[in-house]
This record gives C-alpha cells, structure tokens and sequence, in this order.
C-alpha cells in the first residue's frame, strides 16, 4: 500500500483523534495538547495537497 500517498489524510484524522481524545481525558485546559494537535491537522493539510499536486 501506498502509505506516502495517503500520509496527510493520516496526520489529520490523528490530529483530530487527539482532540477528541483531549476532550474525553479531561485534557482541555492544557494549551500544549490542543496547540499540538493543531499542527498536526496543518502539516496534514499542507503534506495533503503538497502530495497531490506532485502526483
């Protein structure tokens, strides 16, 4: 499988399982958590159409 293909899709469902996750763990008061989160969704949408346009 092609895994470089599909590699920004994956960041943004991690950055978003992470806020979810945040949410439930009571980990919302902790602005490293969700600023973290927040860049991984970015670098996902950034490598998604970087990807994209290469292929």
């Amino acid at each position: 499988m092609n895994y470089k293909k599909n590699l920004g899709l994956i960041l943004i469902v991690l950055g978003a399982l992470m806020l979810i996750l945040s949410y439930f763990a009571d980990l919302v008061d902790y602005n490293f958590y969700n600023v973290g989160a927040l860049l991984i969704i970015i670098a996902g949408i950034v490598t998604h159409i970087v990807v994209t346009k290469r292929s």
